[in-house]
């Protein structure tokens, strides 16, 4: 049997523990459940006891020489963050785009040219799952690395029933010998296929007649996303996929106000869904609503600031009581980062989320973003043991010293992955 592991004299334990159910919003953003002098016991990959140095060396007197003991003196420690979009499985590299956008090629024009969403596509299919499974072994290494255990992943750069599936089975092999914890979504409807433009109704009717019940009879994802955008799907569209997918069982997720104003944030209220995704553009009546159906607004400053737009009205969702989440949205074309320590950083730069509420939004309602609050992003008695060790003294040093990868250690499931 494992030792059990005390992580003992934390200078700041944010334990992120609350009396508040589900998401936070407003001034429960704020609330860490802070702890000086902190500590913890880990034992069989989950929290055993958490408080502070004095209490466990009261509570585990008679077993403390059965652990492994960890001297956190000095050290921010915090639940493992939890990134709740992105798109980690995908084949090839977009690097010439970066410099076309720099040229003033806009990222639709890029799309529209066959490139974008299309070329990544194009090399997703001919990749073979090996490679695929190569490179995306890679990237959630890496996310490890910058102190991310659990990670949402979508399909999408299919487009056709073959590759979607293969990706979700990817993603499926790589939950169950990975590390990470990865979490699948569909998004069959990432974009139109060159294939069937012109023929747009066509392709949702695949979608949902071809592809989805295949999904839902392999469980191969638990939620089903669709890019509601001009140029892409339409917000009745978009209504159809994901109330098609709501009857078999797929929760609904909603790529929302982007580019432009679309009423993508008021359809994420209307149907239901966990999340809405991106908001650059939502409209303050998409806010409103939002708020009023406990959609979280899952929010991704680092793409933003890659395609050099104005980040989403991040201070604002959060007055108007939207639970607020960020991701990297790690991607090819848009956001090719697994660094969520950055992304904390630009959410308070860019969008003025406070550090605290920066790391509520990359931990506990990140986890409610994708229905694993029950297991992360927070540390409480019986939760997954997924630790993070900082080279911090607080949280508010680690937002403060931007760009840079603090983490010393990190432990997934009750064990050391890192460091």
């Amino acid at each position: 049997m494992k030792k059990p592991i005390w992580i003992k004299h934390i200078s700041q334990l944010a334990t992120l523990a609350s009396d508040i159910n589900g998401p936070r919003s407003k001034e429960a953003m704020s609330e860490l459940g802070l702890i000086e002098d902190g500590s913890l016991w880990l034992e069989d990959g989950k929290v055993l006891a958490v408080g502070t140095t004095i209490e466990l060396e009261k509570q585990y007197a008679l077993k403390a020489h059965e652990a492994e003991i960890i001297d956190a003196t000095g050290h921010l420690v915090t639940p493992g963050l939890v990134d709740p979009h992105t798109h980690v499985v995908y084949g090839g590299s977009r690097e010439r785009e970066f410099e076309m956008r720099l040229e003033g090629a806009t990222y639709m024009e890029i799309m529209n040219a066959g490139g974008g969403i299309h070329a990544t596509t194009r090399m997703t299919r001919e990749a073979t799952e090996e490679e695929l499974f190569k490179q995306t072994s890679r990237r959630l290494d890496s996310f490890l690395q910058h102190g991310v255990t659990t990670v949402e992943g979508k399909s999408g750069y299919g487009m056709n029933l073959e590759t979607e599936i293969k990706q979700l089975r990817m993603m499926k092999r790589l939950q169950e010998t990975h590390a990470i914890d990865l979490v699948s979504t569909f998004m069959g409807a990432h974009a139109v296929p060159p294939e069937f433009k012109g023929k747009e109704d066509e392709f949702v009717d695949h979608i949902i007649n071809d592809m989805l019940p295949v999904v839902a009879e392999e469980k191969l994802a638990e939620f089903n996303d669709v890019f509601c955008e001009i140029g892409v799907y339409t917000p009745k569209q978009s209504e159809r996929i994901l109330e098609a997918g709501k009857k078999l069982g797929l929760t609904p997720k909603i790529h929302a106000d982007e580019i432009e104003p679309y009423g993508g944030a008021e359809l994420a209220a209307k149907v239901g869904a966990i999340s809405a995704e991106h908001l650059l553009k939502a409209s303050d009546e998409g806010i409103k609503a939002m708020a009023e159906a406990g959609t979280i607004a899952c929010l991704l400053p680092a793409t933003a600031l890659y395609l050099r737009e104005g980040a989403a009205a991040g201070r604002k969702m959060v007055d108007e009581g939207v639970a607020v989440a960020i991701s990297t949205d790690c991607n090819p074309g848009s956001s090719p980062t697994t660094s969520m320590p950055l992304v904390m950083n630009l959410a308070c730069i860019s969008m003025r989320l406070t550090p605290a509420e920066a790391l509520t939004a990359a931990t506990y309602n990140a986890a409610c973003a994708i229905n694993r609050q029950d297991l992360v992003g927070s540390l409480e008695v019986g939760k997954q043991a997924d630790i993070v060790l900082w080279n911090v003294k607080s949280y508010q040093e680690l937002q403060y010293l931007f760009g840079v990868n603090h983490v010393k250690k990190v432990w997934k499931k009750g064990i050391q992955v890192v460091g």
